[in-house]
């Protein structure tokens, strides 16, 4: 038991200090108490599901001959949002950076993001599959929230 808190411990640590979380995750989780357990998870998977679509829209967008810059800055702000909304701090930092290229209209810019986007938001959600798995096993252990 005491191994398995140590190593999520560690996991959890070395998520904010690879600057993939930030505090507001944090937040996130406490939020979580007895009543809603599945809280995070279900929030994050939201998050998980909410990006597919954003990507698929914004490869789509940025497909099309003309390209419709206010169309694909609303999906940017969408999914700035939304990684925002869950700590998901190098996902937020990818998309003001897609946003400045935007405004300038630059293709180029928008598909060198597009494609930082998406290798941080695969990154954040290997790293948040992982940590919802060792939580998971901290408690079929026996192990229970807040880990103090």
């Amino acid at each position: 038991m005491e191994q398995l808190q140590r190593k999520l411990a560690e996991y959890t640590t070395s998520l904010y200090n690879e600057k993939i979380l930030d505090e507001q995750f944090i937040q996130l989780q406490q939020l979580q108490d007895e009543s809603n357990p599945d809280f995070v998870v279900e929030v994050v998977s939201l998050f998980f599901e909410d990006s597919e679509r954003l990507l698929n829209e914004l490869a789509k967008a940025l497909n099309q001959a003309n390209v419709d810059f206010k169309k694909l800055d609303a999906h940017v702000h969408q999914m700035k949002g939304s990684s925002s909304s869950i700590g998901a701090q190098r996902v937020q930092r990818g998309c003001i950076a897609f946003r400045n290229y935007c405004d300038d209209r630059n293709v180029e810019g928008c598909l060198k993001c597009l494609q930082q986007v998406k290798n941080e938001y695969t990154l954040v959600k290997n790293k948040l599959e992982t940590l919802f798995k060792l939580e998971k096993q901290f408690v079929d252990a026996g192990g229970s929230f807040p880990i103090v």
